[in-house]
């Protein structure tokens, strides 16, 4: 009987999870599944640029087993890439973690203290559009990067 799966730990739930090359009609499009383990390591590895062993500890499985993973999330984003198949993000085994202080996926590399590095940046701050520059004051409760610009639709920064 063969041992069972660990459960890895992730650390970001992607909002979208649905991607399809521009100009192949749905009905006719292929998809390759990728798991959101498979894309933590991604995310982790090729975005966040973390070792190996590193990000094995983080999710909490050893380093083979994330190299593993990787190889394989690789094939299915080049398969996709190469062969104009949709990429489904879906399943797998893991268990979703927050770390404290930090938003979900967003690994600033504040060494897990925030983006303002562990300090409130308190009341009285101002939202700002880094797209078009348009500012509005910060309402108490509702963070600066949780609202889109109403002249342009981009998230909007604390200033």
């Amino acid at each position: 009987m063969p041992r069972p799966r660990i459960c890895r730990r992730i650390f970001f739930n992607p909002r979208i999870t649905y991607f399809k090359p521009a100009g192949v009609i749905l009905k006719d499009l292929q998809e390759s599944i990728l798991t959101k383990d498979e894309l933590e390591v991604i995310r982790l590895i090729d975005l966040e640029s973390v070792e190996q062993s590193r990000a094995g500890k983080k999710m909490k499985i050893s380093q083979p087993t994330l190299s593993r993973l990787l190889k394989s999330a690789r094939n299915k984003i080049a398969d996709a890439l190469v062969n104009a198949k949709a990429i489904k993000i879906q399943g797998g085994n893991f268990e979703m973690v927050q770390q404290r202080g930090m938003g979900i996926g967003r690994m600033s590399g504040a060494g897990g203290r925030g983006r303002m590095g562990g300090v409130g940046a308190g009341p009285g701050g101002v939202c700002k559009c880094p797209k078009c520059g348009y500012t509005e004051t910060q309402v108490r409760g509702q963070p600066c990067t949780s609202k889109k610009c109403p002249k342009c639709g981009v998230l909007m920064i604390r200033k």
